[in-house]
């Protein structure tokens, strides 16, 4: 009796543990289904700014601002959702003074997604070709923020005459992880669920301060705010992006023997350092060796976060024309 009490039991928690299993796979499906539904009609609603070129297969999104001057592009970092919106003060600035371009790169913004392992090679061939396909005309100013700068240095050695100045904002450059001695924090493959799933939609609304910009009130738009949110929701740690990640390393290893040509003009932006290690390194130290051996060069320290353009759009852009006023030739 007490054998056959067990098994009833047994039994009873198997078909509650089934049940709730079901129910989770029914709610997991329609959070997909929902979210998919609801992604389709938010790209229909809120068109790209700019123009959609084809770049292996697929469209890349390129978006243009002013006329004249200087011809800068504008790189984002590492898992931007939407370069164009987190560029649009720093951009709105500049552009009264040049023609500022922002190419979103696969994985971001209203460019689609892509099945390119993210390579140095890849990423630059397809700002190369998204540039001329958008009859953006060189040679350029590279402007990147964060990871960018890898690529920035990959591309002003592999094609130096349509590089005409590199200014980073806070850049990543390939030797940064060797001076600190530091390793590439990993992004785990299970964050690619993040958005088509839902989950990177529900972020937005649970903790928006998260996925949107650090700035003062009024630096963005009531309208670009929205759309930073949606845009997360499409793009947060996609595939691109944890691949993108997962190959830091092999592009540093590709990159690490590169350095700025000495005869090009150079500026980064970086942050007052909020530590100095034991052998007295900092952010600081690190830019001033990597621009040593460059005729023109400026390194502007400023407080603030990685995003200095969030904060100091103005600054920057009166900087910038600053610089290229006296080395560029302008």
């Amino acid at each position: 009796m007490e054998e056959k009490e067990k098994k009833k039991k047994k039994f009873k928690f198997w078909r509650i543990a089934r049940s709730i299993a079901l129910l989770l796979i029914v709610v997991l499906t329609l959070g997909v289904v929902g979210n998919m539904l609801v992604t389709k009609y938010e790209q229909k609603k809120y068109p790209a700014w700019g123009q959609l070129v084809e770049v292996s297969g697929k469209k890349m999104h390129v978006y243009t601002k002013g006329e004249t001057g200087n011809t800068i592009v504008l790189l984002s970092g590492l898992g931007t959702a939407a370069p164009v919106l987190d560029f649009e003060p720093l951009m709105n600035e500049l552009a009264q003074n040049n023609k500022v371009v922002v190419v979103e790169p696969f994985g971001s913004g209203w460019s689609e997604q892509t099945s390119k392992q993210r390579t140095v090679e890849n990423i630059v061939e397809e700002w190369r070709t998204a540039l001329q396909k958008a009859n953006v005309k060189g040679p350029y100013i590279l402007m990147p923020h964060s990871i960018s700068g890898i690529y920035s240095m990959y591309y002003a050695n592999k094609y130096p005459s349509e590089v005409k100045a590199v200014i980073g904002i806070d850049p990543t450059l390939p030797q940064a992880m060797e001076y600190f001695k530091e390793s590439v924090p990993a992004m785990p493959k299970y964050l690619s669920m993040a958005a088509p799933t839902g989950l990177a939609r529900l972020a937005t609304y649970v903790s928006p301060k998260n996925v949107l910009p650090i700035s003062a009130d009024g630096t963005y738009s009531d309208e670009n705010l929205k759309l930073t949110k949606i845009l997360t929701a499409w793009n947060a740690y996609n595939k691109n992006v944890v691949n993108e990640a997962s190959e830091i390393n092999n592009n540093i290893k590709k990159t690490k023997n590169l350095s700025f040509p000495s005869s090009l003009p150079v500026m980064i932006f970086t942050t007052k350092p909020d530590k100095v290690n034991e052998e007295g390194k900092s952010n600081i130290t690190f830019y001033e060796n990597q621009l040593k051996n460059v005729a023109s060069n400026k390194l502007v320290v400023l407080e603030g976060h990685h995003y200095l353009h969030w904060t100091h759009s103005k600054k920057i852009s009166e900087e910038v024309n600053e610089f290229l006023a006296a080395y560029s030739g302008n």
